[in-house]
């Protein structure tokens, strides 16, 4: 079964989800960085979701001619461990796509304009129409965003765009 796994990293925590080839999430977090780093050299199964994926996405830093501060820096070290966490894996696919933030908006709301409520309500409106409570569920009736927060919203997104674009790829390889 593929799995894909989509880090939204940041300087201290980073969000992680892993989905499976029809959107559903089957893990998915906001832990300390050296706690996913070790989760990614270990093939931590618990982690993952119990299988290992064949797909990796991050979320990659642009620049746009602001000054920015020590903690954006930090972000782009934590990119190159994750990157290089997977890589010494041998996975299947043994480098992460590097996915830039403009291109999640574009995907999944049509607008490079869009904030994160855009696209949340976006990602509800998609995969839980009309479901109370933004999809969530509760405890004894989990829907498809159940244990979703801030980052883990973002993640989410991110792994839905890189797996529309692999559909489409595939789509458009000859056979």
């Amino acid at each position: 079964m593929t799995r894909l796994l989509a880090i939204d990293p940041g300087n201290e925590l980073s969000a992680y989800v892993v989905i499976d080839a029809d959107y559903r999430p089957v893990a998915l977090g906001k832990v300390p960085n050296d706690e996913l780093l070790d989760a990614l050299g270990m093939l931590d199964l618990d982690v993952l979701g119990g299988a290992v994926p064949t797909a990796f996405a991050i979320e990659m830093v642009a620049s746009y001619g602001m000054p920015v501060g020590r903690e954006v820096f930090e972000t782009c070290y934590w990119i190159g461990r994750f990157s290089e966490a997977i890589r010494a894996q041998d996975f299947r696919h043994p480098l992460p796509e590097l996915v830039y933030r403009r291109e999640v908006k574009l995907n999944i709301c049509g607008s490079a304009k869009a904030k994160d409520g855009n696209i949340r309500q976006a990602l509800v409106d998609r995969f839980a129409p009309g479901r109370p409570n933004h999809g969530k569920g509760t405890k004894a009736a989990p829907g498809w965003f159940y244990g979703f927060s801030a980052d883990i919203w973002q993640a989410y997104a991110l792994a839905v765009t890189h797996l529309d674009h692999l559909t489409r790829r595939d789509e458009r390889a000859p056979f």
